[in-house]
């Protein structure tokens, strides 16, 4: 049978359930009402269609006439108040089966006071309680325990009608807030109080035709908005699966004191239930499973967490079906013996007031085993925004919970937005159960206990391969994680025999200061690999491989992947392969929130090819200069105590650049010359390089020249950029010492014979370079005349 599926509902678990859908070769079409950026974002398969709908029971009745028009098979609510308000029922009245109950078993969800009667009446453990519709009977009631205790809201309040109170005086006033207040509109009629259970929540979703059943992997949601449970609560900022506490003889106990006398009791009451029984259960520190609350759908954002641990031979269409259809015995569901992990990215701000309209980047191909569902996602202008507040989720599965940690993180890395926000201690209480366990057996000292986290470590290392890996180039792999890093000469097009290697080891400075003073971290890593590699080309040598090092006295995963991407895109634009690194975690030598870098890069030159021709070099051989992206990484000693001395801050608006802060301007990360440069290396039309670091044009052109020759250079030449113009008028810098600074405007000079520069202009506009002719060479009238002279240095400010 071909089937025309219809979902109901915006959310990451409509998203999962699409997604799994698709896989089932049985499905014809499904339409969405109404749909998120991932259903849009998925309709390139053209087995998707997004419908309006305002989630109102005033739109059931169109969407009915939908479905008979379109031939639907199967509707499938994902939310709770269209099941509370009927819409199964009118989808029974003519004849279209519903992945979802009816009204009356919906009343399990739709009003706690009747949900906990029926756990009473069927004996069903749970939390003593009471329930009142008369709010002096529930302050009387108040008064009189000597227990803590919760506040229920009866009805559907989003999630939000459950309050709990520390002492009696709040709690009588959170019972005005419910009953009096209405602060949750008419959920507040009727109030549940019952005792405060102490332990360790479990979701268990159980798929039923209303006889039998099977039960998803029992999973574990993080509701708060903040890491360790702190803070406001959320719709579940993450979750995973199975959740070690739930062990096989807890999950024996949960299935006959809990799962089936609560079907069989829902049978037996007149209302069976169909589709997905969501029961949330406190683990109390005794292990006695008791129940929390029923929801009659898919729980979110446990959905995302638990369908792909599904086997690819699981057919979750044909699932459904079976259970419309009262047969779910007679289908296979096989779950992988996996673990899996969800981390929702949030808008900032939530769950108070956050933004809407932001564009969402998703940097794909998305890792083996990750997944990205949307939740709060939009289509606009043919772009994904951002429409609510638990924005997107990772996904991740793999044989260790510890792995599927690591890859979700890494699928948080590949989605952008602003003001994205997600807690970063996801399933931190299965990884507290097990380090538990680990004290209580060897009762010493951990390495995390004296401040050093292999688990982030190791984390960072998956977060950073993909990135890593885009950098791979022939002749290395790019692979990390291994000893060390290897490179095949031939592979690359080198014969060893006359190939020489070179090395240049770099950092980058104190300008490190102010990427941590800006929290502007993916840039810096440019600057390490620009300021080995060009080292490494004024030698005539192409940049092969690169390793980097990572110091700091506590490892922050998200700030050292910002890094090391930096340092993958100084790579990808040196044309070097990422190899390797290391990451270096000493409490006690760094402040909080500082770190410090070197890199080490490793290319090859033709023997023949070896910069600088010092012997060929003549008076009157000319001097180009490749512009410079600014300050790049030399000269910030000076840059912060000019800083410090000024009126300004780095976050002050740059006064030569009113778009940007000054902070940003002198991050702008160091200009990386290599693919300008190597035609014109390999066509042997260069004599030599200079790399305009520490010392700038007076001290690093000397460097490529005999003891002969002085390099003569007008700065009039070129416009000297305003960002050093500022800082030499406000530092009132003597020329001398802003020539042997900064760069100027020129992070490289080239030295050519006259009858080549025409050639080597034409190579380097080729590859959009900008060049100038600057100066030439000149004899020396004396040894000790100084290797470089700079004229009209008075039009520098």
């Amino acid at each position: 049978m071909s089937l025309n599926i219809l979902v109901i509902g915006n959310g990451g678990r409509e998203h999962a359930i699409i997604w799994k859908l698709l896989k089932s070769p049985s499905v014809n079409h499904i339409y969405v009402a109404p749909g998120n950026g991932g259903s849009c974002y998925t309709s390139i398969e053209s087995k998707i269609t997004n419908l309006p709908y305002s989630s109102s029971p005033k739109d059931f009745d169109n969407l009915k006439k939908f479905s008979i028009e379109n031939n639907i098979n199967l509707v499938i609510p994902g939310p709770e108040q269209p099941l509370v308000d009927g819409i199964a029922n009118i989808f029974h009245s003519v004849g279209i089966p519903v992945f979802g109950p009816n009204s009356k078993a919906a009343k399990m969800e739709g009003s706690k006071a009747f949900s906990k009667e029926f756990m009473d009446k069927h004996q069903i453990p749970t939390a003593k309680f009471k329930n009142f519709t008369n709010v002096e009977d529930a302050r009387k009631h108040i008064e009189q325990i000597d227990y803590k205790i919760v506040l229920k809201a009866d009805g559907i309040a989003g999630g939000k009608g459950v309050l709990i109170p520390e002492t009696k005086q709040e709690a009588l006033q959170g019972l005005n807030e419910i009953m009096v207040d209405k602060n949750f509109g008419d959920a507040g009629n009727e109030i549940v109080i019952e005792e405060y259970l102490e332990g360790d929540e479990l979701s268990i979703l159980t798929i039923t035709d209303g006889y039998s059943f099977f039960n998803l992997p029992a999973a574990q949601d993080h509701k708060r908005i903040g890491d360790g449970d702190k803070g406001l609560n959320t719709g579940g900022m993450g979750a995973y699966a199975p959740a070690p506490i739930a062990t096989q003889e807890i999950l024996t106990k949960i299935n006959s004191e809990i799962i089936k006398p609560t079907i069989d009791g829902m049978r037996k009451d007149g209302f069976p239930m169909c589709g997905v029984l969501f029961t949330g259960i406190m683990l109390t520190p005794k292990k006695e499973p008791k129940v929390l609350e029923y929801n009659v759908r898919f729980g979110d954002p446990e959905t995302q967490t638990v369908l792909p641990l599904l086997t690819d031979d699981t057919d979750l269409a044909q699932v459904m079906l079976a259970a419309v259809e009262h047969r779910l015995d007679s289908v296979n569901i096989n779950v992988k013996p996996y673990f899996a992990t969800t981390i929702v990215m949030a808008a900032g701000g939530y769950p108070e007031s956050y933004k809407k309209g932001d564009e969402i980047k998703i940097n794909e191909p998305i890792p083996n085993d990750t997944f990205i569902f949307h939740a709060g996602t939009a289509e606009k202008d043919g772009k994904i925004v951002t429409s609510g507040g638990r924005v997107i989720a990772s996904t991740a599965i793999a044989k260790t919970l510890r792995e599927a940690v690591d890859k979700a993180y890494v699928g948080v890395e590949h989605v952008q937005f602003n003001g994205k926000y997600n807690r970063k201690d996801i399933a931190h209480r299965a990884f507290r159960d097990a380090e538990k366990t680990t004290t209580t057996t060897h009762n010493g000292v951990t390495y995390e206990d004296a401040g050093v986290s292999v688990d982030n470590g190791n984390l960072l290392v998956e977060t950073i391969k993909a990135k890593v890996k885009s950098t791979a180039r022939p002749g290395a792999d790019s692979d990390i994680g291994g000893f060390g890093g290897l490179f095949d000469l031939n592979a690359a097009g080198y014969k060893t025999d006359e190939t020489l290697l070179v090395a240049a080891t770099d950092g980058v400075g104190t300008k490190l200061r102010i990427a941590q003073i800006m929290n502007i971290h993916n840039t810096v890593g440019i600057d390490l690999v620009a300021m080995n590699v060009n080292d490494l080309i004024v030698q005539g040598a192409e940049p092969l491989i690169f390793l980097d090092y990572f110091a700091t006295g506590k490892l922050d995963v998200e700030i050292a992947a910002k890094f090391v991407e930096g340092v993958a895109n100084g790579c990808i634009q040196a044309g070097c392969a990422l190899v390797g690194g290391e990451t270096s975690e000493m409490p006690g030598m760094y402040d909080v929130g500082h770190y410090d870098t070197n890199g080490t890069a490793v290319g090859a030159v033709n023997k023949n090819k070896i910069l600088p021709k010092i012997n060929e070099m003549t008076q009157g051989d000319v001097l180009i200069g490749l512009r410079s992206d600014g300050l790049h990484s030399n000269g910030f000693s000076l840059v912060r105590k000019i800083i410090e001395i000024s009126d300004y801050d780095y976050k002050s608006i740059a006064p030569w650049n009113e778009s940007k802060t000054i902070g940003e301007e002198v991050l702008v990360p160091t200009k990386i010359y290599v693919k300008q440069l190597l035609s014109s290396i390999n066509q042997d039309l260069l004599l030599g390089l200079a790399h305009i670091t520490g010392g700038g044009l007076i001290e690093n052109i000397p460097r490529a020249l005999p003891k002969n020759l002085q390099a003569k250079v007008d700065i009039s030449k070129w416009e000297i950029p305003e960002i050093f113009k500022w800082f030499g008028q406000i530092g009132k810098i003597p020329y001398n010492d802003i020539l042997k600074t900064f760069n100027l405007g020129i992070g490289m000079v080239l030295i050519v014979k006259k009858e080549n520069v025409d050639r080597v202009l034409e190579l380097l506009q080729k590859e959009n370079e900008d060049a100038i002719i600057i100066g030439e060479l000149v004899e020396k009238k004396n040894l000790n005349d100084p290797g470089c002279i700079v004229e009209n240095v008075e039009g520098i400010y």
